[in-house]
């Protein structure tokens, strides 16, 4: 099975880093293919906490790049993006800089973000959010914490606070995200929503509130009180922590 998943046949574009020749007779370096068996055997016995990011980075590239050396790769990607998270969630644009990262190591890791999101989503969608907070937050943490633009998102809700939908209503720049509280309150009459817990991300990493955000926030909550809509939080994404409107006092109906 090893060797069928690493099959040149899996994509017709397979990357190439230079740093080691393959045989003349197109097989693997016994040494790589013992690094390999060593280190995905150490992965399926300990888990993802037996290995180091760049490892666990390593494992992703071994199917995008099945003849070659690879742990130079990862490196390169952890330094260049600062961390395992940072590097999945770069644009293709700027994965496809560093040398050696063509498009099947750009799809590899694109994947593996997509599964990574829609794990986390099925914790949170039809779920109770009081039941699922902490799930909630890891959503949230796992799709936004890393953009490098402001992203907003909206949970909408139904009478029994459970999660009926999650959607991106805008992206912005580094520092800002048009947000339209009409559009906001349309949207959650289209789906019959009894409440919102509104989401965005900010790129810098510190979640503080900024007055655009509070500003933003209340006419929101305003224009969605008025149709018996109920604002349960606006929730701000940093790098390692959020802050919650809630928590912190600043949803008001005024």
């Amino acid at each position: 099975m090893s060797h069928f998943a690493e099959s040149r046949s899996l994509f017709t574009d397979v990357d190439e880093v230079v740093d080691v020749r393959p045989l003349p007779t197109g097989r693997t370096p016994s040494y790589m293919r013992d690094h390999r068996k060593r280190l995905r055997d150490r992965f399926l016995t300990g888990g993802a906490t037996a290995v180091p990011d760049y490892e666990l980075l390593e494992l992703i590239l071994f199917r995008a790049i099945p003849r070659q050396d690879v742990k130079p790769l990862a490196h390169e990607l952890i330094k260049v993006f600062g961390d395992f998270n940072r590097v999945l969630s770069a644009p293709i644009s700027q994965l496809q800089k560093v040398k050696g990262v063509g498009d099947a190591v750009a799809l590899e890791i694109k994947i593996v973000e997509a599964a990574a999101h829609r794990l986390a989503r099925a914790k949170v969608i039809k779920r109770h959010v009081v039941s699922s907070w902490d799930a909630l937050l890891n959503y949230c943490h796992t799709t936004m914490a890393h953009r490098d633009t402001e992203q907003f998102r909206i949970l909408f809700l139904d009478t029994k606070n459970t999660v009926i939908a999650d959607e991106e209503q805008a992206k912005g720049t580094v520092d800002h995200v048009p947000v339209y509280p009409r559009e906001v309150v349309k949207r959650a009459l289209e789906l019959n929503a009894a409440a919102l817990i509104l989401v965005h991300n900010h790129p810098s990493g510190d979640p503080t509130p900024s007055n655009a955000d509070i500003e933003m926030t209340n006419k929101i909550n305003r224009a969605a009180s008025a149709l018996g809509i109920t604002v349960h939080d606006h929730l701000i994404i940093g790098k390692s922590c959020e802050v919650s409107f809630r928590a912190e006092g600043l949803l008001t109906d005024d």
